[in-house]
């Protein structure tokens, strides 16, 4: 849902996903000077509460000597940012936010005007479209406040519960849909390894349903077969499982619904079923409530069940999922590989290319020239890029550089995954690196790409597949195309601010550390003029750039 209003001078524009409610703000000239920052009150309709939301930044005048991890009230500290989101929002509520520009002195603030501005926010499950992202963000003070950062093996199911953030429990409603002997459940997951996950699926076949789920099982350097065989016997479902021996990694995560042999939904995204996919890096499951889609997708499964070879499969791709689609009439579509060269993944750079539209997207292990291509147009449209990390094994280096050339440019932004590793940083409690010591990708996991989503036309590109080439001539990979959808766009930007902006923060103390490591850190004050709206009205530069965009100006 979004909201835009404008009054006093001051523009407040909502955009409610379904865990995250984003204000774009933006103020008038002449309401420019003396303004030292944002105050907002959240009132939640839905709970009947009323608060000032908080932060963790003060004024040095006025510092009230807070203690690691604390917090204090933006009426007291305001937000010095134009562009504020609400991480604890919850789903099908509503919510009034008023914002009030603070103006004197950090020891006497003054109220001269406000804006108050109605928003609620999605329901988890749409009537076509349900998006479900998990916490993603084991590295963070909310988890070292609330669980002292302990290992959540070690809390329970109250670290697992906030961890996950509905998603496993949104894969284990939709396998719980196919009950009984009218339905069928089919499915192609890479790590298949979750005993709760699991567990899901053999009730669904106890329950008298058709289920067959096909885990990968080619053998390399980094394949999950062992742990895979070993999960699966413990379940005690390897009469329900097929396993994928050929190719080059069967990295896909979907299940295909059907009722009376009829697809009738699909659950797809970038969620392996393991500890650290769905509790640890970010990750996002996608359902799509549409029989055309969920019959492509059991076309593919049944495919990829004949066991073929990659010249067969890529063969297969040409006859029966040619891809890009000519022409694009359909605002979804789906995307399969291994496929013959590169037109898909070109394809994908031509839509986040598209001129004058900004662009948002995730990268688990680099970023392929073709998308560096366009976010190295130095053409002042706003590009954000959200990655694990610069580059892979002996790419790492090369990749470093890449990011460093393509992140100088003054309408680009780029954060690499990161977190807090002392007690002694500013005000911050030191935060886990990841669930585990035994992860392949420790914060950013998602595949997906935004262009232009707060328009009424934007694109998302989300699933399996790295926006790389072996995810396209290599990999088995699906990917959904969804075109003219601001519900789905609001979700999944909301996410990515969320994640942008937590990791963005981080990994700038970690390149300052690394620059400076006998830096001793002082708390990071706000400033107590006017001057720190500076950047957001120089003209070209990325906080001018998100003003803008953000506050639909």
């Amino acid at each position: 849902m979004r909201n835009r209003k404008i009054e006093s001078g001051l523009t407040v524009n909502a955009v409610g996903g379904t865990h995250v409610v984003m204000l774009g703000l933006n103020l008038a000239e002449d309401k420019r000077a003396g303004c030292l920052g944002f105050a907002i009150q959240r009132e939640d309709h839905t709970e009947d509460e009323r608060y000032w939301l908080k932060g963790m930044k003060t004024f040095q005048s006025t510092d009230p000597v807070l203690g690691p991890g604390g917090e204090v009230s933006s009426r007291l500290h305001p937000f010095q940012t134009f562009q504020w989101s609400d991480y604890s929002a919850k789903p099908g509520h509503s919510y009034t936010y008023k914002v009030v520009p603070l103006y004197g002195s950090p020891a006497k603030l003054e109220e001269k005007y406000s804006v108050s501005i109605d928003i609620s926010t999605e329901p988890e499950y749409g009537d076509k479209h349900s998006v479900f992202f998990n916490r993603g963000a084991i590295a963070s003070q909310e988890y070292a406040r609330r669980f002292l950062n302990k290992p959540p093996d070690d809390i329970g199911e109250a670290a697992y519960r906030w961890l996950s953030r509905g998603l496993l429990e949104a894969f284990k409603s939709f396998v719980g849909r196919a009950n009984g002997p009218h339905f069928g459940l089919y499915g192609a997951i890479y790590e298949f390894q979750w005993p709760d996950a699991l567990g899901a699926i053999k009730a669904a076949s106890d329950s008298g349903a058709a289920v067959r789920i096909l885990y990968d099982a080619i053998p390399s350097d980094t394949d999950p077969l062992a742990k895979n065989v070993q999960v699966v016997s413990n379940a005690r479902i390897e009469p329900l499982c097929l396993q994928r021996t050929k190719g080059k990694i069967m990295h896909n995560k979907f299940l295909v619904l059907t009722k009376d042999d009829r697809p009738i939904a699909v659950w797809t995204g970038s969620t392996n079923l393991t500890e650290n996919g769905i509790f640890g890096h970010s990750n996002c499951a996608h359902i799509i409530e549409d029989p055309d889609v969920a019959a492509a997708f059991l076309a593919y499964w049944n495919e990829l069940i004949t066991n073929p070879v990659a010249d067969a499969e890529r063969k297969w791709m040409a006859l029966n999922n040619p891809m890009p689609p000519d022409p694009w009439v359909k605002d979804v579509v789906q995307a399969f590989s291994p496929r013959k060269g590169l037109d898909v993944l070109q394809w994908y750079a031509d839509i986040a290319g598209a001129a004058g539209k900004p662009l948002f997207m995730t990268f688990a292990f680099g970023m392929h020239k073709f998308f560096q291509q366009v976010y190295e147009k130095p053409d002042g449209v706003l590009r954000i890029a959200l990655m694990e990390k610069e580059g892979n094994g002996a790419g790492l280096k090369k990749g470093k550089e890449d990011i460093k050339r393509i992140r100088s440019l003054r309408n680009v932004v780029v954060a690499v995954g990161n977190n807090i590793t002392t007690n002694s940083f500013d005000r911050w409690l030191k935060e886990r690196a990841s669930l585990s010591h035994e992860v392949n990708v420790r914060y950013v996991h998602t595949k997906y790409m935004l262009v232009d989503p707060l328009s009424d036309n934007p694109v998302i590109v989300t699933g399996s597949a790295n926006f790389s080439e072996a995810s396209t001539n290599s990999n088995n990979e699906n990917m959904v195309i969804i075109r003219n959808n601001k519900r789905v766009a609001d979700i999944y930007l909301g996410e990515f601010m969320r994640l942008y902006s937590h990791y963005a923060y981080r990994e700038a103390v970690a390149r300052e550390k690394e620059w400076n490591p006998n830096s001793n850190w002082q708390p990071n004050y706000l400033i107590e003029d006017d001057s720190w709206q500076s950047d957001y009205y120089r003209k070209g530069h990325q906080r001018f750039l998100r003003r803008l965009y953000f506050s639909g100006s």
